[in-house]
């Protein structure tokens, strides 16, 4: 059957309007070369979104291969549709990060709902049961009515679906700074649970067998939606409100049961998330990864509207879909599973002998293009990149001491900083009960899963300061990786490995790719050493508006082991009397602090002091000494220092504290130097605890008298009541939010 060339072919050429789709003129070319001819609408369109950044990673590909991807607990690195790791007793960890940052920005709700839907997808497509969420966000000033609505309505959206899916939300991060005014970030996690057996791959195999497409029928919504992710926004995008897909969390629900039903059937050969490019990326990638092609009819691809032309449906993003291969003759097997779900199973298409995606519709052939040309070699791009002259500035300041007059003020300031203070109002919007398996709760250094049947549990956290990275990438970026380990360290966990997604600027702009790539130098050099390999994530660039960059964010989502539930710690202080400690000598680091932020108004100056061998000994340390019970609570100091964490200790107990500390200048309360730890310890472990650590100062106890105390050089500093503190910190967010601008 000849391939039938569409009345604009020849427009796609003359007129250029392969460029409307994001293709340039050489990759047009490379295009006519490599089918050795011109290619039509559908074909353009195709190669389009498979060969845009957010699907090949044409410009990031050469730097995500210095990551660590293999290690002693990887049983899938990237490649899949998630990264697995295995956790003992013949079960396994499958998790994975995405970016829904330009739908967000244009649509909040449905943004960061879709962004929601398609990650628990990539984990039941593995075969795995979707047991926790998590998600990392930023936004400008909540002082504007965008940035309130954004931030309301992203919440909302992930509230939304998550709850009625019924997957738990258990934590997480927000920052806001105004660098992401008018460019939002929504990453969203999630983690699941596999026995080793039932492991699933995303592959096409075996020539004969059956192509199937199961779940919600095929609309309108999210074409070019790829396409949309790697392009800047501007005062226009908000007419790319069709690239923004529309999320259903009750089908999603009905998804998740069948496919994880279809999984148990050796019938089944592989399956694969309608993600990103929806029935394009889904074909092509499963037919490359085994060596096959694939040929689909499209007239019996199940539509939602009358009359989709062959382009529509293959590039439309409509959610709460999957496609399968199921060996020949076993479809009705199959199908049986899929009705008890009152959802499509259809036969659409063939596993074939020719490495070719061919498309079928109205008994012609209207696309004909091999599945390695938009899978695996897609162009890569190594572009130009230059040391910014603001780094140079950065790395010559002497970021001169705060004088600080009311240290008391401040603490509150800080306290009501949003990036610091409670999300509570965040979180109490989502269902993080569900499913019953929730030992942690938000609001910890790090969520914790129990295993069910079993004396273990899972931590999981999602960090990333990129302030930090701003005034120095590779520090940075180590800092990052080390933060979201140092999560799992406090809540009693072995990290294993972890996910990412690299938010960055327009990668075109030789400054922004330097800073990639020393921010992902700093990620390898940190998941090397600490034993923390990179098993899937996500690419997300071209986040600027209007030409002004975001702060790199390379946010960092990790999964750690809990080998025994009695080593389950939080933050929070237990009784009064137990003794305070502080790991961790303290420097004048306040180079993109939130003290600096806040008397200043910008960040300058150096990073953070930090050591990666340092950071390695010290999460070990404190693991054992966890691990043989001498801790009673545990915290890292991240975000306003001392200070502030000491003050997260205790707000909203009825505890109070009172320490003694030394330095050369009391503004060091404040300083945000890296590897740092507080415990709490009670009084007849403290001789264990010491041995475990003993490096660790004793500098106080908790107190019954709910009041907050620090002295400096044995003179008070601060003297607070614990409930006033809660009050702001609780506080802070919902009066913003409702606040006129």
């Amino acid at each position: 059957m000849q391939l039938v060339l569409e009345p604009n072919t020849n427009e796609i050429k003359t007129k250029k309007l392969y460029q409307e789709m994001g293709l340039t003129d050489e990759e047009f070319q490379l295009i006519e070369k490599i089918l050795d001819r011109t290619p039509n609408y559908t074909e353009t369109g195709i190669f389009s979104v498979m060969w845009s950044e957010h699907c090949s990673y044409k410009k990031s590909r050469p730097l995500l291969k210095k990551f660590p991807t293999s290690g002693e607990h990887v049983l899938q690195g990237p490649g899949e549709g998630a990264g697995v790791v295995d956790i003992g007793d013949g079960q396994a960890v499958v998790f994975k990060m995405e970016s829904h940052n330009h739908p967000s920005a244009i649509e909040p709700y449905q943004g960061a709902a879709t962004g929601v839907g398609g990650i628990i997808r990539d984990i039941f497509s593995m075969g795995a049961r979707p047991v926790a969420l998590l998600n990392s966000l930023r936004f400008g000033e909540l002082t504007t009515p965008r940035t309130k609505y954004l931030f309301e309505e992203v919440v909302a959206g992930i509230a939304g679906y998550g709850n009625c899916v019924g997957v738990p939300t258990v934590g997480g991060e927000i920052q806001v700074d105004d660098c992401y005014k008018g460019n939002p970030l929504v990453n969203a996690m999630c983690v699941g649970l596999i026995d080793h057996d039932d492991l699933q791959v995303g592959q096409a195999k075996g020539i004969g067998n059956t192509v199937m497409y199961i779940g919600s029928k095929t609309g309108k919504d999210g074409i070019h939606g790829a396409t949309f992710a790697s392009e800047e926004l501007t005062d226009e995008s908000s007419e790319d409100r069709p690239a923004v897909q529309v999320g259903d969390p009750f089908m999603e629900k009905l998804l998740i049961e069948a496919c994880l039903e279809i999984t148990k059937c050796d019938a089944l050969v592989g399956i694969q998330d309608m993600g990103a490019a929806g029935l394009t990326s889904s074909a092509s990638e499963m037919a490359s990864k085994a060596g096959t092609g694939i040929e689909m009819n499209l007239d019996l691809v199940p539509q939602r509207e009358p009359n989709m032309t062959p382009y529509e449906m293959m590039l439309s993003e409509s959610q709460e879909r999957m496609l399968i291969v199921v060996e020949k003759g076993r479809e009705q097997e199959i199908e049986q599973i899929v009705e008890k779900y009152d959802l499509d199973a259809v036969a659409v298409g063939s596993v074939i002998e020719e490495k070719q995606l061919r498309l079928l519709f109205g008994g012609e052939v209207v696309a004909d293009m091999p599945v390695d040309a938009l899978a695996e070699d897609a162009p890569v791009y190594h572009l130009p990149s230059k040391m910014p002259e603001s780094f140079i500035k950065n790395q010559e300041l002497s970021v001169q001491l705060p004088l600080i007059e009311d240290f008391g003020k401040v603490l509150k300031q800080l306290l009501q900083a949003p990036t610091i203070a409670s999300k509570e109002w965040v979180y109490q919007q989502y269902d993080y009960m569900v499913q019953t398996n929730t030992a942690v709760t938000p609001g910890s250094d790090a969520a914790v899963i129990r295993i069910r049947n079993h004396n273990k549990a899972i931590a999981l956290s999602a960090d990333c300061n990129s302030r930090y990275i701003r005034l120095d990438p590779k520090t940075g970026g180590q800092i990052a990786v080390a933060e979201a380990a140092r999560n799992i360290i406090c809540s009693g966990g072995e990290p294993l490995a972890l996910t990412d997604c690299l938010n960055f600027g327009n990668p075109e702009k030789e400054e922004n790719f330097w800073e990639m790539e020393q921010a992902t130098d700093g990620m390898a050099e940190a998941g090397e050493l600490l034993n923390t390999p990179v098993v899937s994530g996500n690419v997300s660039l071209y986040n600027d508006t209007n030409g002004e960059s975001i702060f790199p964010t390379p946010v960092i989502g990790m999964v750690g082991l809990i080998h025994d539930l009695n080593h389950i710690t939080t933050q929070q202080a237990k009784q009064a009397g137990d003794f305070v400690y502080v790991l961790g000598e303290t420097h004048e680091d306040f180079g993109g602090s939130e003290l600096q932020k806040l008397l200043n108004g910008s960040y300058e100056g150096k990073a953070p002091t930090f050591d990666l061998q340092t950071e390695q000994a010290r999460q070990q340390t404190v693991l054992k000494a966890i691990q043989a019970g001498t801790i009673s609570s545990a915290h890292d100091l991240a975000e306003g220092g001392l200070a502030v964490g000491l003050a997260e200790k205790v707000m909203g107990t009825d505890l109070g504290l009172h320490v003694n500390v030394t330095g050369d200048n009391p503004a060091q309360v404040f300083s945000e130097t890296q590897s740092r730890y507080i415990f709490t310890v009670r009084k007849e472990n403290q001789e264990a605890f010491e041995k475990h650590v003993p490096e660790a100062n004793h500098i106080g106890e908790v107190t019954s008298d709910q009041l907050f105390v620090i002295e400096w050089n044995d003179q008070e500093l601060i003297h607070e009541k614990v409930e006033e503190l809660t009050s702001a910190w609780k506080g802070a967010i919902p009066c913003l939010l409702k606040s006129k601008a």
